[in-house]
C-alpha cells in the first residue's frame, strides 16, 4: 500500500523559507492529495454522524454508518499496509457494514449481532497474542473471512429488499430516490469493500472510490435525518394545532352544556313560581274581585290579577305570535281609552306575518304600552289617541301619539320623567330595543318604540 503522509514543515515554516528552500520541497501526487481531502472529509463526517446517534439513541445506523467512515479514513492515513492498525480497522469497517445491511433489511436481532462480534473480536485477539508465525496467517486470513461475511450478507440484503420491491412496487420517484439512498449505495459499498478485504495482500493502493461512496451514503443519511427531522417538526405543530383546536372543541361543548343545563334549571324555577302565583296568588286576587263589596278594592284588584297574569305568561318562556300579541294590545288599548273617552285610532299591519316575540318582550312591551296610555289617559287631557304598528328593517316598531297638552319639561330642558319614562327606556333597552319620547306644549306627545325580531 502506498504510503499518505502529510509533509512535516507547517505553513507558517514554508511562508517564511526562501524560494530556493521551497522549490526544493515534494509536491504530493494528485492522488495523495485526494486521499487525504477524501480521509479528512470521512472524519468529519464520522464525527457528525457520532454526535447525532449519540443525541439521538433510536437512529443506530448513523453510528455503524460513522464506524464504517472512520475505519476507511484511518486506512487511508496508515503509512504502510503492515501498520499493526490496520487489522483492528478492517474488522471495524466489516462489523459495521455487516450490521448496518443487518438493519436495512430487516434482520436486527442479538444473537446476530454476537455472532458476528465474537468471532472476529476472538481472531483478531489470536493475531496479537500467539507466535508471530501464527499471528500472521491469521492476520492474512482474517481479512479473506470478513470479506466472505460481507459479501454473503450483501447478497441477503439484495434478495430481502428485491422481495420487498416486488411487494410493494415503486410507483413514485420519492420512492426510487429512498430505495437508492437505502439499498443501492449500501450494497455498492459492501462490495466493494468485501472484494478489497478478499484481496487485501494484492492492493498497492487503496480506490477512492470507496471513500466516494461512504460520503455519498454518510451525507444522504445526514439528508435523510433532517428530512425526518422537520417532517417531525411539522406533524408535532399539526398535532398541537389538532390539539387546541380540540381542546376550543371541547370547552365550547362544555359551555354549551353548561349553559344548557342553567337554561333549565331556570326554566323549571320560572314554570314552579308561575304555578305558585297561578294557583295561589291568583286564586285569591279572583276571589276578592268576586266578593269583595267596594268597587276600588275589587278594580285594584281585577288589576293586580292582570298584572300577575301578564307576569306568569313571561316566566313560561312561551313565545308569541306578533299577530296575536297585536290583538291583545289592541283589545286592552281601545278598551282602555274608551273608558276614559278618547277616541281610540288603531293602524294595524298591513300584511300578515310569521314572526313571534318571546315571552320576556311579549311582557315588556305590553308593560310599555300599559305605562303610556296611562299618561295618555291621567296626564295629557287628549281627545284622541293614534297607534300605528310596522314593520321596517327587521324591528317592530310601535307609535302611540295623542293631541294632549304634552309633557312639562324640567329646568334643563328635559322632559318630566314622573311620569314613568325612565322606566319605559329601561324595558326597551332591556328588549335591546329603544324607546324614544317627543313632546311640545300644543301638539301632544309621541311615543316611539322599536323592537328587534
Amino acid at each position: 500500500m502506498t504510503a499518505f503522509a502529510l509533509p512535516r514543515p507547517g505553513r507558517l515554516l514554508l511562508a517564511l523559507a526562501p524560494a530556493p528552500a521551497l522549490a526544493q520541497v515534494p509536491l504530493l501526487p494528485p492522488q495523495v492529495l485526494g486521499a487525504l481531502w477524501l480521509g479528512g472529509l470521512l472524519g468529519g463526517l464520522a464525527l457528525s454522524l457520532l454526535l447525532l446517534a449519540i443525541c439521538h439513541r433510536w437512529e443506530r445506523r448513523l453510528l455503524l454508518v460513522a464506524a464504517a467512515c472512520f475505519s476507511w479514513a484511518g486506512l487511508l492515513a496508515m503509512p504502510s499496509a503492515r501498520d499493526p492498525m490496520v487489522l483492528p480497522l478492517q474488522v471495524l469497517l466489516a462489523l459495521s457494514l455487516l450490521m448496518l445491511l443487518l438493519r436495512q433489511a430487516d434482520l436486527r436481532h442479538r444473537g446476530l449481532d454476537l455472532l458476528l462480534l465474537f468471532p472476529a473480536a476472538a481472531a483478531l485477539a489470536l493475531a496479537w497474542a500467539l507466535p508471530e508465525t501464527l499471528g500472521q496467517r491469521i492476520q492474512a486470513g482474517l481479512p479473506v473471512m470478513l470479506g466472505i461475511e460481507v459479501l454473503v450478507v450483501a447478497a441477503l440484503f439484495l434478495w430481502r429488499r428485491w422481495r420487498l420491491w416486488l411487494r410493494l412496487g415503486l410507483s413514485d420517484w420519492l420512492e426510487v430516490l429512498q430505495q437508492v439512498q437505502h439499498t443501492v449505495l449500501p450494497l455498492l459499498v459492501a462490495t466493494a469493500v468485501g472484494g478489497l478485504l478478499l484481496h487485501w495482500e494484492r492492493q498497492r493502493q487503496l480506490p477512492l472510490s470507496v471513500a466516494v461512496l461512504l460520503v455519498l451514503l454518510a451525507g444522504g443519511l445526514l439528508v435523510s435525518f433532517a428530512r425526518r427531522r422537520e417532517q417531525a417538526e411539522q406533524r408535532l405543530r399539526h398535532s398541537e394545532v389538532q390539539m387546541h383546536e380540540r381542546i376550543a372543541e371541547l370547552d365550547r361543548h362544555h359551555q354549551q352544556l353548561s349553559d344548557q343545563r342553567l337554561e333549565q334549571v331556570t326554566e323549571r324555577e320560572r314554570k314552579r313560581i308561575a304555578g305558585d302565583l297561578h294557583d295561589d296568588l291568583g286564586a285569591k286576587l279572583l276571589t276578592i274581585v268576586h266578593t269583595s263589596d267596594n268597587e276600588r278594592i275589587s278594580s285594584l284588584a281585577r288589576e293586580a290579577l292582570e298584572e300577575m297574569r301578564l307576569s306568569v305568561r313571561g316566566l313560561t318562556g312561551r313565545p308569541v305570535q306578533l299577530l296575536d300579541a297585536i290583538g291583545d294590545w289592541r283589545a286592552e288599548v281601545v278598551s282602555r281609552l274608551a273608558q276614559s273617552n278618547i277616541e281610540a285610532d288603531w293602524v294595524s299591519l298591513t300584511e300578515d306575518v310569521a314572526h313571534t316575540l318571546p315571552a320576556r318582550a311579549y311582557v315588556q312591551t305590553t308593560r310599555i304600552i300599559r305605562e303610556s296610555i296611562s299618561n295618555v289617559i291621567k296626564h295629557s287631557g287628549a281627545t284622541r289617541c293614534v297607534v300605528r304598528c310596522a314593520l321596517a328593517d327587521g324591528d317592530f316598531q310601535l307609535v302611540i301619539q295623542d293631541n294632549g297638552k304634552g309633557v312639562p319639561t324640567e329646568k334643563d330642558g328635559r322632559l318630566d320623567r314622573g311620569h314613568g319614562m325612565a322606566s319605559m327606556k329601561s324595558r326597551a333597552k332591556q328588549m335591546q330595543g329603544q324607546c324614544l319620547v317627543e313632546s311640545g306644549p300644543g301638539w301632544g306627545t309621541l311615543i316611539r318604540l322599536n323592537i328587534p325580531l
